[in-house]
């Protein structure tokens, strides 16, 4: 039997060989540096920092060393959001049964030395963010270590670095609402027909079309953001092809991240609740 940690590594290889996925790298799509190689590459690297969680080490030492790991391989930041959703998953479900609630508790249980950790993340590998509000300044995440001290003067923990971001990041806001998302697309994988990454591509192509992806949005615009779920919708009416969709998202270089995030958790989720491979 699979441990938690080894699922969530699965869950990555599944992830992103899952097609079509429009705008994501996937088995018949890269980009010119970001290639599937190096999602898989990612994957492997980042075992080390899922054992910890699952062995109950603290979440954000666990995720910082799942990142160091993920960044062994030349293509920069490849799942960087989906193992800030897998690592505290990884937690609730080696630490009791995996539900919204005890995910929550996870969550709760957070400290500054966690919020510690997430930041010293940042020094691995680069992210693509968009600048902080203006009372964030000095808790940029791009400051790293650096801003360590700040994080311990106002006593801030995990959860309430990422409670700041959730009016415009998607993951965050998985972090904050109990992982909704994540585990709806677990029951859409787990009720699919077929084999699982075309399942998981299904779910991907649902969840772009469900709400609009808060990555494109940062690297690009909310009207970007929104065109992109109109373009999800019709290819899921037969209105357009997802193939096609797919290739012209990756040539105009708009990537729905966080999307592909959720989808490796809801993985993770049906994997973990018993879905067979």
């Amino acid at each position: 039997m699979r441990t938690p940690a080894e699922n969530a590594q699965l869950a990555l290889l599944l992830e992103v060989a899952a097609t079509p996925k429009p705008g994501n790298v996937d088995r018949d799509r890269e980009y010119p540096d970001l290639r599937f190689e190096h999602f898989m590459t990612g994957a492997v690297g980042a075992s080390e920092g899922l054992r910890m969680a699952g062995a109950g080490e603290p979440v954000g030492e666990s995720f910082e060393c799942a990142i160091d790991g993920m960044a062994d391989q030349r293509g920069g930041n490849t799942q960087f959001g989906a193992l800030l959703l897998l690592v505290p998953l990884v937690r609730a479900s080696a630490t009791g049964e995996l539900t919204p609630e005890h995910a929550a508790e996870v969550v709760e249980g957070t400290t500054v030395a966690d919020a510690a950790g997430f930041y010293r993340a940042f020094e691995h590998v680069d992210v693509g963010i968009g600048d902080p509000p203006d009372e964030m300044e000095a808790l940029d995440v791009r400051r790293g270590a650096d801003a360590i001290p700040e994080l311990e003067a106002r006593e801030l923990t995990l959860e309430d670095v990422l409670a700041a971001s959730v009016e415009r990041d998607g993951v965050a806001r998985e972090w904050v609402s109990r992982f909704s998302r994540s585990f709806e697309i677990a029951e859409r994988i787990a009720s699919g027909e077929g084999n699982v990454p075309d399942r998981a591509a299904r779910a991907f192509l649902e969840a772009l079309a469900s709400e609009p992806d808060t990555f494109v949005a940062k690297r690009h615009d909310e009207a970007t953001a929104r065109e992109v779920t109109e373009a999800a919708r019709a290819a899921l009416r037969g209105d357009a092809d997802p193939d096609a969709l797919a290739g012209e998202l990756v040539d105009a270089e708009v990537n729905p991240g966080t999307t592909a995030d959720l989808v490796a958790a809801g993985l993770f989720i049906a994997l973990e609740d018993g879905l067979a491979v």
